[in-house]
C-alpha cells in the first residue's frame, strides 16, 4: 500500500482584516485600503478569511474599532477560525494588547505586516541591516505588551516580578542595538556617497525609477536595459534592494538607471527613516522616472502617495518623466512597433511588450540634455584626460589650435564646472600652455 507523503510545511496563518474609514481621503476608501491590505497579507504568506471595516469620525483610542464592533470580532473568529488579526492602521500598544486579550490571537498592524514582508524580501546585507533597524524601532514602544507573560497579573505590593527588570534590560539591549545599527547604516550612506562621487567623476547621468509598489518598476528597468537586472514579480514589494544598470538612450548617450523600493499608502515612518540611505539614490539622481500602473483605477491616489514620499525625501522638484506602464492591459495592439501615445504629458508604454520604450528613451535623453550647460573654453594640451572625457560625454565641437584646444558645445553640469576651472587655471598660468 503506497504511503501518503507528509507535508511538513506549516499551514498558512488565517488572517482577518479590519479598518476604520474616517473619510480623510475620499478617493481612497476603507474598502480600497482593505483590498491592498489583503494583498499585503497574501504576500506575507497568510490566507485572508474575512474583513470588516467601520465608518467613524475618529479611531477609537482603546480598541481601534469601537468597543461594540471589536466585540463582534469574537463571533467572526468562531465563524472563520482566523489565527491573526491585521489592522489597516498603525496600532498603539494599548489597542494591540486590548484586541489580543479579547480574541486570544496575534494582532498585527499594517506597519508590522510591511516590516515582515521586507524581512522576507531583503536579499543583500544592506537590505537586511535596514530592515532589522526598522523592526527594532517598531518593537521598542511595544515591549511592555511583549513582556506581559513575565509579569504577575495582580497589582500592588508583592507583585513586582522579573518581568519589570527584564523589560528594562530588554529596552536597554534594543536601544544599544539600534544605536549600533544606525552607525552601520550611516556607513552604508557614506559608502554610497563615495560610489556616487566616483560615478559623477565618470560623468554618467543617473535616473532613479520611482513609483507605487507593483507598478512595474523592475520590469521597466529590465526592459530598458535589455537584461534581467532586477527581480520582477506580480507581488507587492517584490524588489527591496536597489539595482542599477547602464542603459543606452540613443545618439551615444547613456545613463545609469536605478530601481528603488516601491512606495505604498501609510508607509511606516520607520522604513522611510531606515531606508533613507537607499532612498538617497532618489535624491542624488539627475532625473526621476516615475512608473505608474495604467491599468489601476487607483493610479491618481497612488501618484499622490509617491509625491508625498518624494517631498519627505526632498526630491519632489526634480525633473521627472511619468510613464504609464502596462499599456498592453488597456490598449489593444500595444505592440513594440506601434507609436506610443502621450497622455497628460506621460508616455503610455509596456515593459512586457516593448510598446513605447523608444519614446521613453527619447524623452529621458531630452530631459537629461536639458540639464546640460553651454561651454566655450580654451584648454591647454596638458589637460588630456579632461579632453578625453569631454569627447566621450559631451556634444561639443573641438578645435585643435597651435597652442591650445578650443571647445564649444553642451556638457553635463559637473563637466562644465571642471572645464571652466581648467580654463581659468590655464589663463592664470599662460606660460604652462604647450603646443600639441
Amino acid at each position: 500500500m503506497p504511503r501518503t507523503p507528509i507535508d511538513l510545511a506549516p499551514p498558512a496563518e488565517r488572517a482577518f482584516l479590519i479598518a476604520v474609514d474616517t473619510g480623510d481621503d475620499p478617493g481612497w476608501t476603507a474598502e480600497d485600503s482593505l483590498a491592498e491590505l489583503g494583498s499585503l497579507a497574501e504576500t506575507a504568506g497568510a490566507e485572508v478569511v474575512g474583513a470588516e471595516w467601520q465608518n467613524r469620525r475618529h479611531i477609537d483610542p482603546n480598541w481601534y474599532l469601537g468597543k461594540g464592533k471589536a466585540e463582534e470580532l469574537v463571533a467572526a473568529k468562531a465563524e472563520t477560525g482566523f489565527t491573526i488579526l491585521v489592522a489597516d492602521d498603525e496600532l498603539k500598544p494599548m489597542q494591540q494588547k486590548a484586541l489580543e486579550e479579547l480574541l486570544g490571537v496575534k494582532v498585527l498592524d499594517r506597519s508590522g505586516l510591511i516590516l515582515d514582508i521586507f524581512a522576507q524580501h531583503a536579499r543583500t546585507h544592506e537590505g537586511r541591516l535596514q530592515v532589522e533597524l526598522a523592526q527594532l524601532e517598531y518593537q521598542l514602544p511595544r515591549l511592555t505588551r511583549l513582556w506581559t507573560h513575565l509579569s504577575r497579573t495582580q497589582g500592588g505590593i508583592g507583585s513586582r516580578g522579573p518581568g519589570e527588570s527584564q523589560l528594562e534590560t530588554d529596552r536597554r539591549i534594543i536601544r544599544n542595538k539600534v544605536s549600533k545599527l544606525k552607525e552601520r547604516v550611516d556607513q552604508v550612506r557614506q559608502q554610497r556617497e563615495t560610489a556616487s562621487r566616483a560615478r559623477d567623476r565618470r560623468l554618467v547621468p543617473t535616473v532613479a525609477i520611482v513609483g507605487y509598489t507593483n507598478a512595474g518598476k523592475s520590469s521597466m528597468l529590465n526592459a530598458l536595459s535589455g537584461q534581467e537586472a532586477a527581480r520582477a514579480e506580480d507581488k507587492l514589494f517584490a524588489t527591496l534592494d536597489p539595482t542599477s544598470r547602464a542603459v543606452k538612450l540613443g545618439e551615444g548617450q547613456s545613463a545609469i538607471l536605478t530601481d528603488t523600493v516601491g512606495f505604498i499608502h501609510k508607509l511606516p515612518h520607520q522604513l522611510v527613516d531606515a531606508f533613507r540611505a537607499t532612498l538617497e539614490e532618489v535624491v542624488r539622481a539627475d532625473v526621476l522616472l516615475e512608473v505608474v500602473d495604467a491599468s489601476d483605477r487607483h493610479a491618481p491616489e497612488h501618484r499622490r502617495t509617491v509625491d508625498t514620499v518624494l517631498r519627505e525625501l526632498g526630491a519632489a522638484d526634480k525633473p521627472r518623466l511619468v510613464v504609464r506602464n502596462k499599456a498592453d492591459l488597456v490598449i489593444d495592439g500595444a505592440r513594440e512597433d506601434a507609436p506610443a501615445p502621450i497622455q497628460d504629458g506621460a508616455v503610455l508604454a509596456s515593459a512586457a511588450t516593448g510598446f513605447g520604450l523608444d519614446e521613453v528613451r527619447l524623452r529621458l535623453s531630452t530631459l537629461l540634455a536639458e540639464l546640460w550647460e553651454d561651454v566655450d573654453v580654451s584648454l591647454p594640451y596638458t589637460e588630456g584626460e579632461l579632453l578625453a572625457r569631454v569627447r566621450e560625454r559631451g556634444t561639443v565641437v573641438i578645435d585643435y589650435r597651435a597652442t591650445d584646444v578650443h571647445i564649444t558645445g553642451r556638457v553635463v553640469p559637473s563637466l562644465a564646472g571642471e572645464l571652466r576651472a581648467a580654463a581659468a587655471r590655464a589663463a592664470s598660468r599662460p606660460q604652462e600652455v604647450v603646443a600639441g
